[in-house]
């Protein structure tokens, strides 16, 4: 028999895809009825699979995604001013391709985070790259980076990641050091990258929030001229998800 020699050239060239095939194929007797092409083909098939899902893995490990969120689980029902229409464009990363930028504000517990993720988590399944950052952590990042000499090669990764998530935007006033640093990071994605935030202060009051106003000039027109933008509303998706307070039947 050469199927075990097959398979161990298949798995040394790293074709696993195929090899998991092959080695179904020949165990499935209706399979044998094929012609070479048709079973070429399934064999093709599988291989295609299996590295476009090693792929997805390695996009969404390397995005740290904060909620395994995904449009599909998109909750329309609460009314917090989700357009399904709206949302259904943005998972289709045509905004990704002509590098734009998402802007979402709204309250406390309004789906922020879930939103920015399942968008990140199709913009992955379409192939691009994503990363996930709470604002004071990236600071924090940067601020490492400067010390131990590895500010370039950050700045030189984030610049090429396809979608930066930015989460808890402006949750503090940011200092002129922490100003800096942002604006760094969005001059390398300006008109080359798309850059993802999401915000409890509205739009209109970022301005204030980054204090300088040269600097807050600089990175709104950088990020809001050329952006969607998703305004939540209403109660705090926490407490619908709860549901009502138990009924107190008076038993001890």
């Amino acid at each position: 028999m050469l199927t075990q020699p097959i398979l161990e050239k298949l798995r040394q060239m790293k074709l696993l895809g195929l090899a998991e095939a092959f080695s179904s194929q020949s165990q499935q007797v209706d399979v044998q009825g094929l012609s070479f092409e048709e079973r070429f083909g399934l064999l093709v098939d599988q291989e295609w699979t299996y590295r476009q899902d090693r792929r997805l893995a390695r996009l969404l490990k390397e995005a740290r995604l904060r909620l395994p969120a995904c449009p599909e689980d998109i909750d329309y029902q609460p009314p917090r001013g989700l357009d399904r229409a709206v949302m259904r464009a943005l998972a289709g990363s045509q905004w990704l391709r002509a590098r734009q930028n998402v802007l979402i504000e709204g309250p406390t517990g309004a789906g922020k985070t879930f939103i920015a993720c399942a968008l990140a988590n199709a913009a992955c399944r379409q192939g691009f790259a994503a990363r996930y950052y709470r604002v004071p952590r990236l600071l924090s990042d940067l601020a490492i980076a400067r010390g131990d000499g590895s500010y370039p090669r950050l700045l030189a990764k984030l610049a090429r990641t396809d979608l930066l998530v930015l989460d808890d935007w402006a949750l503090a006033p940011f200092s002129p050091t922490d100003c800096q640093e942002i604006l760094e990071v969005i001059e390398d994605r300006c008109q080359a990258k798309s850059t993802m935030i999401a915000s409890q202060l509205p739009v209109d009051d970022w301005h204030a929030a980054i204090g300088d106003p040269t600097v807050a000039d600089a990175i709104l027109d950088r990020l809001v001229h050329n952006a969607h933008k998703i305004s939540l509303r209403g109660e705090s998706m926490r407490k619908v998800k709860k549901g009502p307070p138990p009924i107190d039947t008076g038993e001890q």
